[in-house]
């Protein structure tokens, strides 16, 4: 009985170490912020990125002598009708002022020839990310926002799923 007990013990430590694996490799050391925001048109449709919408993300940065890299997470359909993504930022500051001027960005999600889809995939949809500023520079401590707007020539966008910003510190 008291053998049997043990070995249940043992199967069942044996049976949680992948878990715990799993778990302390899912800790990212470089990561000060990550957070993506799924896209709804006005009237509620999925997956459309409306031109008026404008997601933002606030973040908090401490270390102003560090290095940033800011990266721009997508997520599209198959079905997304263009083979790039123009997205504009702007960054706010902890004044409540500009960090920077405002930049545009094109994002290859599909080869321009071939149509085929970029980025990670499982099924029709794709993962992309972005490395929008590298080496970022923050100047004060403080709360930061950074709002993304999408800069293509329709105002609804049907195939962009979502966007979302992270932001890593270089060692």
């Amino acid at each position: 009985m008291q053998r049997s007990r043990h070995i249940s013990r043992r199967a069942a430590w044996l049976a949680l170490l992948p878990l715990a694996v799993a778990a302390l490799s899912a800790c990212d050391p470089r990561r000060v912020y990550e957070e993506n925001v799924d896209l709804k048109s006005p009237s509620g449709d999925a997956y459309v990125w409306d031109v008026q919408q404008r997601p933002t993300f606030t973040f908090v940065i401490a270390d102003t002598a560090a290095r940033y890299n800011v990266l721009f997470n997508v997520r599209n359909a198959a079905g997304y009708g263009f083979y790039n993504l123009y997205l504009k930022h702007t960054l706010i500051g902890p004044t409540g002022r500009p960090a920077g001027p405002s930049l545009l960005h094109q994002m290859l999600l599909m080869n321009a020839k071939t149509g085929e889809p970029l980025g990670a995939g499982a099924g029709d949809i794709f993962d992309h990310q972005f490395l929008a500023l590298p080496r970022q520079r923050f100047a004060k401590p403080g709360t930061y926002k950074l709002t993304l707007e999408q800069y293509m020539r329709q105002n609804q966008l049907p195939g962009i799923m979502s966007v979302g910003v992270r932001i890593e510190k270089i060692k």
